[in-house]
């Protein structure tokens, strides 16, 4: 719990300064002439948070038979790719892109040393083991971004697309399930074809699993245009 909260803190802490510092140039730079044709790949981490947790199921703890793997708390890592589709929302908002955003992230959740399922079942000696709760997040989403021509440029997503993968699987063994996603945040133009930026997300899923996988996320990512 110690290391989530420094990392949560780091967390807040680095969008905090990206947010300052955009806003403090957001009205005054404009856009390098080499910015490429709008294009990006992107790489992200932060901080994210379930909804509930996957604790007292047979695969997380053997239903806590010897402490729960029940934390809610956890990071992610991950990148993604930006293709212009238009620069002016096909003709209905001036200075307004619409992108398609195709993304990967991991996630990983905060995890416990408990009794394994498979340990328990075949009476191994050390039936004490960390059983690491992971979940796989494959998006596409559009996403329109506004103020063509300001270094600062703030953007939304109004829905997308996710599947899921989840590990360990559900006390039915299902471990794929899918949903929607809705984001917002901005990015900053440091040099030429660098970016820098800020997003936050929340995830509603279908619960195909027999799990609720519904999650949030925030935190900073680095961007490369062409």
């Amino acid at each position: 719990m110690q290391v989530l909260t420094i990392v949560r803190s780091i967390g807040v802490w680095c969008v905090g300064v990206v947010i300052a510092g955009g806003l403090a140039v957001s009205g005054v730079l404009p856009v390098s002439a080499e910015d490429g044709t709008g294009n990006m790949v992107f790489f992200k981490g932060g901080f994210m948070n379930l909804n509930q947790d996957r604790g007292g199921k047979i695969f997380t703890d053997t239903n806590g038979n010897s402490g729960v793997n029940g934390g809610n708390a956890g990071w992610y890592a991950g990148a993604g790719l930006d293709l212009v589709m238009s620069k002016n929302a096909w003709g209905a908002m001036d200075k307004t892109w619409v992108v398609g955003e195709i993304g990967l992230q991991m996630n990983r959740i905060d995890s416990s040393r408990v009794t394994n399922a498979a340990g328990f079942l075949t009476s191994a000696p050390d039936l004490q083991q960390k059983v690491q709760l992971t979940m796989m997040t494959i998006n596409v989403a559009p996403k329109i971004k506004f103020m063509e021509g300001s270094a600062f440029r703030p953007w939304l997503i109004p829905i997308g697309l996710d599947f899921h993968v989840i590990s360990p699987p559900s006390n039915q063994t299902q471990y794929l399930d899918m949903g929607v996603q809705f984001g917002a945040g901005f990015e900053y133009q440091v040099w030429k074809a660098l970016m820098v930026g800020v997003d936050a997300r929340y995830h509603l899923t279908a619960r195909m699993t027999n799990t609720n996988n519904d999650y949030f996320q925030v935190g900073p990512y680095v961007g490369l245009s062409f």
